[in-house]
């Protein structure tokens, strides 16, 4: 048999290279499109409770350095005033609602469906953040807390996230043994994947951070996503006692605490700031901060003033809270937001930055908020926003912001002018609250 060979010409060679070359460059432009993403949760912190929030009291210097890095937002809304439904949005995008998860915590009862107790949870039909970001090639990891369900098909292994470390439940000990209980459940149990695990050395903040620095020396070469989703502020009352000695002695009993608490919250998000320098890779990581309700002032003594109002409640301070992002070089420093914004707009701003296509996710209610960022963009994010619980709700469109209640006459207030919503317009505008409630 007679030997086939193909001479190819020197040009031939040359173009095929120059191909080669433009391909590499092109995947590893793509590459450098898709930032990794930090989004750092807060866990029941109040309004007024940082640094960046004007604390004079509470000392959070990596947090207001974070602050002047990147911007801080003043309206910032949560889409629901406790801790599981809110989360449910942010993860959805959605108005939890539209799926059933009412504003009850899990276990408790999900209104539309009737499920209660461990069959509550986030319904298997509806795609997070991480499911979008993990078909775009990220490596996803959530440590601390979930909230999202307690049963095993609920588990955030199995909703996009490539790695858990934390608790199922809304709230354990920051110790292996809580002081609160010789019992534990099996919902606050430590968790490593599907594993449980005991984490007898670290306080609960500091060993979230070790576990999220880990991850991203690991995946430092791929782009990944990171909820970090902390558990401090919200009891138990437990801090370090080195950092109980660091509070100054006219904070008292449980307020003392919680600046403790702080404290260490604090120094966790520095230790991750931290890494993300000494990686290299600062450049490329946008980081979101945020808390996930308004502070719960009768349980834990958090502030949030100006604010009226505590979580569970649609007053501001059930509802706003502090938020900061920060990318360098893409995000002016030093900035502030004035429009409002909502925790729903992190899953499309997410998904944007890692070069998906948010149009072709449907039904989501947040918006990709980095051009309204841009300089020159007058445009709001968003005109009106919603809140719902069982037959309470509110309403916010342009400055006005409606409060429907269930035994008593609705409430109205222009939240621009009177952010401390004391001065009740109702009876002055009957028309809006007609058109609104």
């Amino acid at each position: 048999m007679k030997t086939i060979t193909h001479k190819i010409k020197p040009t031939a060679i040359l173009l095929y290279s120059v191909l080669g070359f433009i391909i590499s460059c092109s995947t590893m432009l793509y590459a450098q499109k898709q930032p990794n993403i930090v989004f750092i949760l807060s866990d029941d912190a109040g309004y007024a409770d940082f640094g960046f929030q004007g604390s004079k009291d509470f000392k959070t210097p990596n947090l207001d350095t974070l602050a002047k890095s990147g911007v801080k937002f003043t309206q910032a809304y949560v889409s629901a005033a406790v801790c599981g439904p809110s989360r449910a949005g942010l993860l959805t995008g959605k108005y939890q609602q539209k799926f059933g998860y009412e504003e009850n915590n899990v276990p408790g009862i999900m209104s539309a469906s009737g499920l209660q107790g461990d069959e509550m949870g986030l319904p298997l039909h509806q795609k997070t953040v991480a499911d979008y970001l993990k078909k775009l090639g990220y490596k996803t990891a959530v440590f601390g807390k979930w909230h999202m369900g307690n049963a095993d098909r609920f588990h955030p292994t199995k909703r996009g996230f490539d790695e858990f470390y934390g608790f199922r439940g809304g709230a354990r000990s920051y110790y292996e043994i809580t002081k609160h209980s010789k019992k534990q459940r099996k919902e606050d149990r430590l968790e490593k994947g599907f594993e449980e695990f005991k984490e007898s050395e670290l306080y609960l903040t500091d060993a979230l951070a070790k576990e999220t620095m880990s991850f991203m020396e690991r995946n430092k070469d791929n782009p990944f996503f990171v909820y970090l989703s902390f558990n401090a502020v919200h009891t138990p009352m437990e801090a370090r006692e080195d950092d109980l000695k660091k509070i100054p002695s006219h904070l008292k009993e449980k307020r003392r605490t919680l600046a403790a608490m702080t404290i260490g919250l604090d120094r966790a998000c520095g230790q991750v700031l931290q890494k993300i320098k000494d990686l290299g890779i600062e450049k490329n990581t946008l980081i979101v901060f945020a808390n996930d309700n308004g502070g719960p002032s009768d349980s834990n003594e958090s502030n949030n003033h100006p604010l009226s109002g505590t979580k569970a409640n649609h007053l501001e301070g059930g509802i706003r809270i502090p938020f900061l992002m920060s990318w360098k070089g893409k995000l002016k420093k030093g900035t502030t937001y004035n429009n409002p914004i909502s925790t729903l707009d992190l899953l499309p701003t997410f998904v944007s930055a890692a070069s998906g296509d948010v149009s072709t996710i449907k039904d989501i209610d947040g918006v990709n908020i980095l051009p309204y960022l841009e300089k020159g963009n007058e445009e709001k994010p968003h005109e009106t926003l919603y809140w719902k619980k069982e037959n309470r709700g509110a309403i916010r469109h342009g400055d006005y912001k409606l409060i429907r209640f269930p035994d008593r006459p609705a409430e109205l207030y222009n939240i621009e002018k009177d952010i401390s919503e004391i001065n009740n317009l109702a009876s002055k505008n009957p028309e809006k609250v007609k058109k609104n409630v």
